[in-house]
């Protein structure tokens, strides 16, 4: 018998990591945005002029869910990828990207930082890049699945940038308070 493992077994390994990566940069994700009360419904966010390429806000949740499907496959192929050369630096610098990702929302929904946003995100784009470009040299699958990410990013960069120029007073912009009617 030459084989280490059998396809199954191996098939059967990248299964348990998705099953483990796929749900936690999603709850991730999903907890980044609520923490932040990103999107409509913030009401900072919705007394903002908004971009008229600016999808609805339904979108936002179908798109990230799926980015966050995406990743969590693409981290999984990389971990199943055990001692393929640069595994290790790969998978630190998708960690570095998913912080920024992570912290993209309250820095813009919470604290209002449109500027400082546009930044994060700008830097996020070529962590990403270079993430993927990582990825593809252990496994090319894995890469090409980081690309729908990176596009969205730059769609986001430029609703980001978009914003910031349509109010430039975003940052001190303080948004009406609700109102009760007794």
């Amino acid at each position: 018998m030459n084989e280490i493992a059998s396809p199954g077994q191996l098939r059967l390994a990248y299964l348990r990591w998705a099953l483990f990566t796929v749900p936690a940069i999603v709850l991730l994700g999903f907890l980044s945005g609520r923490l932040a009360n990103s999107g409509y419904g913030n009401r900072w966010f919705d007394a903002l002029e908004k971009p008229a390429l600016m999808p609805p806000g339904w979108l936002f949740g179908v798109a990230w869910t799926s980015l966050y499907v995406l990743m969590g496959l693409a981290l999984a192929i990389v971990l199943h990828a055990r001692g393929a050369k640069g595994r290790g630096p790969a998978i630190a610098l998708f960690l570095v990207q998913l912080f920024m990702n992570l912290a993209w929302s309250p820095l813009f929904f919470r604290a209002h930082q449109v500027g400082s946003a546009l930044v994060l995100i700008l830097a996020l784009i070529v962590v990403v890049a270079v993430t993927a470009w990582l990825f593809a040299r252990i496994r090319r699958v894995a890469g090409l699945l980081l690309l729908p990410y990176l596009a969205w990013l730059a769609f986001a960069s430029f609703l980001n940038y978009e914003i910031g120029r349509l109010n430039p007073d975003a940052e001190t912009l303080v948004a009406p308070a609700l109102s009760t009617q007794i």
